[in-house]
C-alpha cells in the first residue's frame, strides 16, 4: 500500500531539522502533541503519511490527516501543530515546496484547456484528498533518498509529475494561479512579500493595492480571501512574529524590540502579543528560555 511505503520512507529518513537529499523536500517526525505554534507556511505541498495537522489562518481552522494534503499557496503567518503524535506512533510528514516558475513552465507545456481555471478569489490554503497517483509520485521521489545517484536525473521528472497531479486535481485553479504572473493570487503573493518587508512601516491600503495593479475594493477583497485577514492584521501578525524571535536575542529589551517591529505603544505591543501568544512579552520569553528573564 502507497500509504504504508510512505510512512516507511518518512520515518527512515527523518532528521531534527526536517531537510532531506532532495532540494525544496521536507521530511517531518514528531513524537508528541504540542501546544500550537506560530510561524509561516511557506508556499508548498504537504502531506500526512501518519497523523494529523491543524493549522489555523486567521479565524480558519484547516486539519487535515493520513492521505490527505494541504496546500499553501502564499507565504502565510499561521498557527498549528501536529495533534495526537506519540513515541510509538508519531506524526510524519512529507512538504514540497512549490515554486512559480516551474508551475508556469508546465502551463506552458499543457494544451489549451487541460488544466482547470480559476472562476474566483482563491483562498490561500486548501485540503483535499490525495490521490493514488499523487501518493505514488510522492513515493518514488522520496525512494531517490536510497539512491543518491539518480538524483540529479529523476528527481526533476517526479516534482513536475506531483506538479502534474496537483494541476489536474481538486486544487489545480489554485496551482495554476501560483504559475501566473498576472493572477489576483500573484498580486496578493506580491503584496504579501510587500508587507513583510515593510512590516514597521505603516501604509494605507490603498497605496499598496495601486503598487499591485489592482483596484482598492479588488485588492481587499482578494487579500482577505487569501489570507483570511485584512492587510492591517496581517501587518500585524507579522511584526509579533518578528517580535517574537527578536526577543530571543535580546529577551531584556522588550520595550525597544515593540518599538522596533513599530508599536510606539508599549502596553498596545504587550496587550497584541499576549493576544497571540498567550502571555506578555516578558512571561513569554521566560517560557522560551525555561529561565526568569529579570
Amino acid at each position: 500500500m502507497l500509504l504504508d511505503e510512505l510512512r516507511t520512507l518518512l520515518a527512515r529518513h527523518a532528521r531534527t531539522d526536517w531537510t532531506t537529499g532532495l532540494d525544496g523536500v521536507l521530511v517531518s517526525r514528531v513524537d508528541r502533541t504540542d501546544p500550537p505554534t506560530p510561524s509561516m507556511s511557506g508556499t508548498v505541498l504537504a502531506v500526512v503519511a501518519q497523523g494529523a495537522k491543524r493549522l489555523a489562518l486567521g479565524d480558519r481552522v484547516y486539519e487535515y490527516h493520513a492521505g490527505q494534503y494541504l496546500v499553501a499557496s502564499v507565504d502565510l503567518p499561521v498557527t498549528g501543530n501536529f495533534v495526537g503524535a506519540t513515541p510509538d506512533r508519531p506524526a510524519l510528514g512529507f512538504g514540497l515546496a512549490l515554486e512559480p516558475p516551474a508551475i508556469a513552465d508546465l502551463l506552458l507545456q499543457t494544451a489549451p484547456g487541460t488544466a482547470p481555471r480559476s472562476t474566483g478569489a482563491s483562498t490561500g490554503l486548501a485540503v483535499s484528498d490525495a490521490s493514488d497517483e499523487l501518493l505514488d509520485a510522492v513515493v518514488r521521489l522520496l525512494r531517490l533518498l536510497d539512491r543518491p545517484r539518480d538524483i540529479d536525473v529523476l528527481a526533476p521528472l517526479y516534482k513536475k509529475e506531483i506538479l502534474w497531479r496537483l494541476i489536474t486535481g481538486p486544487q489545480g485553479p489554485m496551482i495554476r494561479q501560483i504559475g501566473l504572473a498576472d493572477s489576483n493570487l500573484a498580486h496578493i503573493a506580491r503584496a504579501v512579500r510587500w508587507i513583510r518587508e515593510n512590516y514597521a512601516t505603516s501604509f494605507r491600503v490603498e497605496d499598496v493595492a495601486q503598487f499591485v495593479g489592482m483596484s482598492p475594493s479588488a485588492f481587499y477583497r482578494n487579500f482577505q480571501a487569501v489570507t483570511a485577514m485584512s492587510p492591517i492584521r496581517f501587518q500585524k501578525q507579522i511584526r509579533l512574529q518578528e517580535a517574537r524571535l527578536l526577543l530571543a536575542a535580546r529577551p531584556k529589551d522588550v520595550a525597544s524590540v515593540g518599538h522596533s517591529v513599530g508599536y510606539d505603544s508599549p502596553s498596545q505591543f504587550s496587550r497584541e502579543y499576549r493576544r497571540l501568544f498567550g502571555a506578555p512579552p516578558s512571561q513569554d520569553v521566560t517560557r522560551l528560555h525555561g529561565a526568569a528573564v529579570p
